[in-house]
């Protein structure tokens, strides 16, 4: 990376001092060009101006005082008879020459200076703008999982360098929390897969110690389907889980008030043994999406919310034409502060006690990864009044009012 910089410094350098250096070259030739087209015009005002008419007489006949004379040289190509105005001609022309030799000379010194410095200049200036991106390839070099945590935070005046990294701390902010999220996940999944299997051992070793009987033998039968059956779920859910991160594989167009009446029907006869009331009020609405996806996503909030309920009380399901799906329930309260943790994988409002039927924990967690496939966003928030949980889930873009009808 290094290498990288230094070359980028170098064609940076290459080209600010380059440009520096013709500019320069330019303004010297059109210097040298004007001065040019104006010097003999101005030396000979000059010389015309300083020597009045008739006041020098020909060369030849010019007295020259005794005690001042010295000797004469003669002008090479200049005859001594000339007149006034030959004279002026050529005294402008060997004045113009000698200036603009003159004017050369200095002005490839300068440029010879300028040229140097500019480079010197272009250097250094090219050294500050590439020192952000030093900065930050060299802590792209020493991140790891161990120091996730650490940051550019890159101290300069707004601009695209600064906005660079920024955005590169964002993008640390946000594989910092996948990390530990994935981490977490994987430490829970452990742990949650760990369990089953040490009931199932347990009940072998504990139920078929000794000389069992029929009836015992059929209770540990019957735990051990039943802890089987939740390993089985909790797989399933994991699986689940997995795929909906992968994002979709195909789309179709889903009537998501047909979903949810068609829920509300199979969740029936749980949420009757639970004396748990469930209305539907759905609108007609369609979401581009998987079928089967968006069908486990709308069974996981209704069952949640039978679930984990009180007796007598009432769970309402909403779909509205605005793209918006509303599950809301009464239930035990909730804290506030929980709320988020909720769409975690293995986080339950309570410690997990192992009971038949008991969730794994995945249910909302599996909710907010398949709302993220199809470009939803899935929001909680505790009721205020009568406990419960109001969940809402609202598809954007390719959601549209369905052409089904409403069923009541």
């Amino acid at each position: 990376m290094k290498v990288s910089v230094s070359s980028e410094r170098a064609r940076l350098t290459a080209l600010y001092g380059g440009l520096l250096v013709l500019a320069g070259a330019l303004l010297t030739g059109l210097v040298y060009l004007l001065v040019q087209q104006g010097l003999y015009t101005s030396i000979s005002t000059a010389v015309t101006t300083a020597v009045p008419r008739g006041s020098v007489p020909p060369w030849n006949t010019v007295p020259v005082p005794a005690a001042s004379a010295v000797p004469a040289r003669r002008v090479e190509g200049v005859p001594v008879d000339l007149d006034k105005g030959l004279a002026v001609t050529k005294i402008s022309d060997l004045a113009g020459e000698a200036a603009l030799n003159r004017l050369l000379t200095v002005s490839a010194i300068v440029l010879t200076v300028y040229a140097v410095l500019s480079i010197a200049l272009a250097w250094w200036m090219a050294g500050r703008v590439l020192r952000p991106v030093s900065v930050i390839a060299e802590t792209a070099r020493r991140l790891s999982g161990a120091n996730l945590h650490e940051r550019i935070a890159l101290d300069a005046p707004r601009g695209e360098l600064k906005h660079l990294a920024d955005t590169f701390d964002e993008m640390l902010d946000r594989m910092e929390r996948l990390v530990g999220a994935q981490q977490r996940f994987a430490a829970d999944a452990a742990h949650e897969l760990r369990t089953p299997l040490a009931v199932q051992r347990a009940a072998a070793e504990i139920g078929l110690a000794g000389e069992p009987d029929r009836e015992r033998v059929a209770k540990i039968r019957t735990k051990l389907i039943s802890v089987a059956d939740d390993s089985e779920r909790l797989i399933e859910g994991l699986l689940l889980l997995a795929a909906s991160e992968q994002g979709l594989e195909r789309r179709e167009p889903v009537s998501v008030d047909v979903l949810a009446h068609a829920v509300a029907d199979g969740l029936a006869e749980e949420a009757a043994g639970r004396g748990v009331a469930v209305s539907v009020r759905a609108e007609p609405l369609t979401v581009t999406g998987d079928g089967v996806l968006l069908d486990r996503l709308v069974h996981n909030l209704v069952a949640n919310a039978v679930r984990y309920n009180v007796p007598e009380g009432r769970v309402s399901v909403l779909v509205a034409r605005d793209g918006t799906l509303e599950v809301v329930n009464t239930g035990p309260e909730v804290p506030a502060d929980t709320v988020p943790h909720l769409f975690e994988p293995f986080r339950r409002l309570h410690e997990r006690t192992h009971a038949r039927g008991e969730g794994a924990g995945l249910g909302l967690s599996i909710v907010a990864a398949i709302a993220r496939a199809h470009g939803a966003e899935v929001t909680a928030e505790a009721n205020r009044t009568g406990g419960g949980l109001t969940v809402r889930v609202c598809f954007e873009g390719d959601a549209r009012p369905g052409a089904a009808a409403q069923r009541r």
